[in-house]
């Protein structure tokens, strides 16, 4: 099935997107984009954008931020510019992640770009991996998907108990129900093409997206659709004696495992037409 890279009017207004204000847009410069979700995230997005500018990643793409409602100052223009960010987007509708992706995916198709890698804002991933993200999808990769557990990765101070539930649980059961092997499957450093982006098998742009679904979603859905999907060895590092995350340790993770279940069963898939 041959999907067309253009939107057409009837497909973009069934697209259901939160909100969103635009404080910053600078126009695209390059066919890829980065796009980084944020909330709160202090000194780890700031030393995140430093780790990205010393890489000169915005020489190779286009650098958006899309934040859930910061309120601790780390976004402010004049800094987000100095490290290269070409856009910030401002989630003003319901929801969590999902939402905040839901937001900038839209935006990104929006201004034509041909693929979007993202990275979390609390600076764990090591965005050395971008470029070879980058050089995937010009080869016809649908979906890059970071492992720090394949050979070439590495994973640093990984909390125990998430580095049992992403080894033993998610990852096999995502594997069991795709088809495909996957190693690490709860991270959002990714990289999807824009044909995958926009199938209608997929239709990534629904309200039932609106925490941790659309992740484990895409991992069961595009293995099944059969488009093309890689693991690349990547750099985790969780900082000693701190957890940066948005998961909550007994109710966010017995959320995170309901979100599994369901991707698995084919809950979140469209209906049919």
């Amino acid at each position: 099935m041959t999907i067309d890279s253009c939107i057409t009017p009837e497909s973009r207004a069934t697209w259901q997107v939160p909100t969103f204000s635009t404080p910053l847009w600078l126009g695209r410069l390059h066919p890829w984009c980065v796009v980084i979700p944020v909330i709160n995230e202090g000194e780890r997005i700031k030393n995140l954008l430093s780790r990205m500018a010393a890489l000169k990643i915005d020489e190779v793409a286009d650098i958006i931020i899309i934040d859930g409602g910061s309120t601790d100052g780390s976004m402010e223009l004049a800094s987000l510019q100095q490290n290269g960010v070409r856009g910030l987007l401002v989630k003003t509708g319901p929801g969590k992640l999902s939402a905040q992706l839901r937001c900038v995916y839209a935006f990104a198709l929006d201004q034509g770009y041909d693929g979007v890698i993202s990275i979390d804002g609390n600076d764990k991933d090591d965005p050395e991996a971008i470029p070879r993200f980058i050089e995937a999808l010009t080869q016809g990769v649908d979906f890059v998907q970071a492992s720090r557990f394949i050979s070439g990765g590495v994973a640093e101070n990984t909390p125990k108990s998430r580095d049992f539930a992403i080894r033993f649980i998610h990852a096999p059961m995502l594997s069991l129900f795709s088809g495909f092997h996957w190693t690490d499957t709860t991270q959002g450093f990714r990289a999807y093409s824009r044909k995958m982006m926009l199938d209608d098998r997929m239709a990534l742009f629904r309200e039932v997206f609106m925490t941790y679904e659309l992740l484990a979603y895409i991992s069961y859905r595009a293995p099944k659709l059969g488009y093309r999907c890689v693991e690349m060895p990547t750099i985790r590092r969780y900082p000693k004696g701190e957890v940066p995350t948005k998961i909550s340790s007994f109710k966010g993770n017995l959320s995170v495992l309901e979100v599994l279940m369901r991707a698995c069963f084919g809950c979140y898939n469209p209906s049919a037409k």
